[in-house]
């Protein structure tokens, strides 16, 4: 990832262009990555920022993959699901996947009580919450549970 830094410059410049925008790099680590299966096209996302101490980020991932992800996969229209973390910040983002628009609005409800247990005993607060129609979901990363 770093030894490409020079080579992507350019690229993220001209983004920043052909999107009017100013490029903002930021290092990620993926602590959970989980597909129950592929996405189609119409599929929507639902996208929650949390913040929190960087020490706890840890104890946050825990009660993720523990306590959180297994009452996720049972949400009708589950595709999949990533956590990622900023252990310097203690910034964290989750992201779950689902087959259709339908199926993300559908949920909002149960994932709204499960949003609110989770950042509880995960000890993070949320800072937004997000829904986007899914784009691109085929990442190349190995399943991280």
């Amino acid at each position: 990832m770093r030894a490409t830094t020079t080579q992507m410059h350019p690229i993220r410049q001209r983004g920043a262009e052909v999107l009017g925008g100013t490029p903002e790099v930021a290092e990620w680590e993926i602590a959970v990555m989980h597909r129950d299966h592929r996405s189609a096209d119409g599929a929507g996302a639902r996208v929650t920022w949390l913040r929190g101490d960087p020490a706890a980020v840890d104890r946050a991932a825990d009660v993720f993959k523990i306590a959180l992800m297994p009452e996720m996969e049972t949400f009708d229209g589950f595709c999949g699901v990533s956590l990622l973390i900023n252990r310097e910040s203690g910034l964290a983002v989750t992201t779950v996947a689902f087959d259709s628009r339908e199926a993300l609005e559908g949920t909002r409800e149960q994932a709204r009580r499960l949003r609110a247990r989770g950042s509880t005993e995960a000890r993070l607060e949320i800072t937004e919450v997000a829904e986007f129609e899914l784009a691109l979901a085929h990442l190349d990363v190995p399943e991280l549970v």
